[in-house]
This record gives C-alpha cells, sequence and structure tokens, in this order.
C-alpha cells in the first residue's frame, strides 16, 4: 500500500479483517496520502449511514430469502474472514454494495432504528355479531328502569343477553322473551342485589322461540307487573 492506492485494502482496513502488521502499513500509507485519506471517510460515512447495524450482523449475513446481492456480498467477507486469505478481496465494492442494500434496498435491517417498541398497544376490530343478530334499548318512563338487549339467532331458539338497571334491590325479577302472537317464554330469573341497583346487572338467557317469531324482550317481577320493555 505504500506504492500504490488500494481501495479494497481500505474496504478490509473499515471491516477490521486486517492484521496487526497490514494495520499498520495501512496506517502509514494514510498518514502520506490524500487520496486514501478521503476514500477511507467516503467508508466511515457509509459506516456510519447503517446506524446501528453491528460488524457481527455484516458477517454473520441476512437470512435466507433476502436480497441477493447483499447475500452474495457478506458471504464473501465470512468466508473470507474466517479463512484469513485474500482479504483484499474485502473492498469499497464490497462495503459500498452491502449499505447500498442494507440502507437503500432495505432488505435486511439491524439495530434499534428497525425494532418494533416494546410493550406497543396493538388494537383490533371486535368481531361482528353473527348475522340476524337484534339489538335494542330502551327506559321505562313509569318504573326507570333501562334495559339493553342483544338476541342472538339458533336453530330455532334465540340466546339472549340483557343489561339491566334502574331497580330497586331486592326485587325478584323475570326475564323474558315475548314471541309475536304474544306468548312468552322465561329465558331467567334473579333477585336484585346492591351493587345491581347502583350499577346494573347482566345476564345471559335463552328462550324457544324462533328467531323471526322474536317481537321484545321484558323484565316483569314476581307478581307479573311489568318493569321495562325493549322491542327489537
Amino acid at each position: 500500500m505504500t506504492t500504490n492506492h488500494d481501495p479494497q485494502l481500505l474496504g478490509a482496513y473499515v471491516l477490521g479483517v486486517l492484521d496487526a502488521r497490514e494495520v499498520r502499513a495501512v496506517e502509514d500509507h494514510l498518514a502520506s496520502c490524500a487520496r486514501c485519506s478521503a476514500e477511507l471517510a467516503e467508508l466511515r460515512a457509509m459506516e456510519e449511514a447503517m446506524g446501528d447495524v453491528p460488524p457481527e450482523a455484516l458477517l454473520d449475513g441476512p437470512p435466507e430469502g433476502g436480497d441477493l446481492l447483499l447475500q452474495r456480498t457478506l458471504r464473501q467477507v465470512r468466508s473470507e474472514r474466517a479463512g484469513q486469505v485474500r482479504r483484499r478481496q474485502v473492498g469499497m465494492g464490497l462495503v459500498a454494495a452491502a449499505v447500498a442494500a442494507v440502507v437503500l434496498g432495505g432488505g435486511f435491517a439491524v439495530g434499534r432504528g428497525t425494532a418494533p417498541e416494546v410493550g406497543f398497544a396493538q388494537t383490533s376490530t371486535p368481531p361482528a355479531p353473527p348475522a340476524g343478530t337484534m339489538l335494542g334499548s330502551a327506559t321505562d318512563p313509569e318504573t326507570g328502569a333501562r334495559m339493553t338487549v342483544q338476541v342472538k339467532p339458533a336453530a330455532g331458539w334465540v340466546r339472549v343477553n340483557a343489561s339491566v338497571a334502574g331497580i330497586a334491590e331486592n326485587e325478584k325479577c323475570k326475564l323474558f322473551v315475548v314471541a309475536k302472537d304474544g306468548s312468552r317464554q322465561e329465558a331467567g330469573s334473579w333477585l336484585v342485589s346492591s351493587a345491581g341497583e347502583k350499577d346494573g346487572t347482566n345476564l345471559d338467557g335463552s328462550a324457544l322461540i324462533a328467531p323471526e317469531d322474536v317481537a321484545a324482550i321484558e323484565v316483569r317481577n314476581f307478581e307479573g307487573e311489568q318493569i321495562v320493555t325493549v322491542p327489537v
């Protein structure tokens, strides 16, 4: 390197694959050669552009299926470093190809800048209710009770979810599914607790009424008095 310019040897110097004798020779030449010093600065700039990519990542190479040029480049670097032969072939062209593939091609990325943040919240859309699901809500003007219902169709019957609020503690209640002909099927019953009086009660039930025949969901007390009804 003291008698000619060898950009390939500069590339090997940047990658750190030279032995001690060659390092001293390169550094002696750089001390008196402005051209090679400029080329070295360009290689250092490319190295900085790669950010957090460690040398080990370049020597191990990208995963199979990644950028073909980068794979070939890094395999050559790896094999030559492992064998400690023909290291002068690891030159400016190879470093530039690796940097271009990483920085411009984007086929291989390593480091904090490209890793997803730990704990990043992933959001998803809740699944849509089954086809034919009926929804409704109402407040009884006399009792002040409120109810929101979801009625899911099944094979000749229905599943019911009801959220009921505004009923006094210790009231015994029944949930009914009302058919279009006026008949009723009981879907469940409960005793209103202190928490139920304050925050409401959520319950599930079912009734043997065909989905297409459902007209309303109703709550009555054990005396048969209507508390709240939701048409669906």
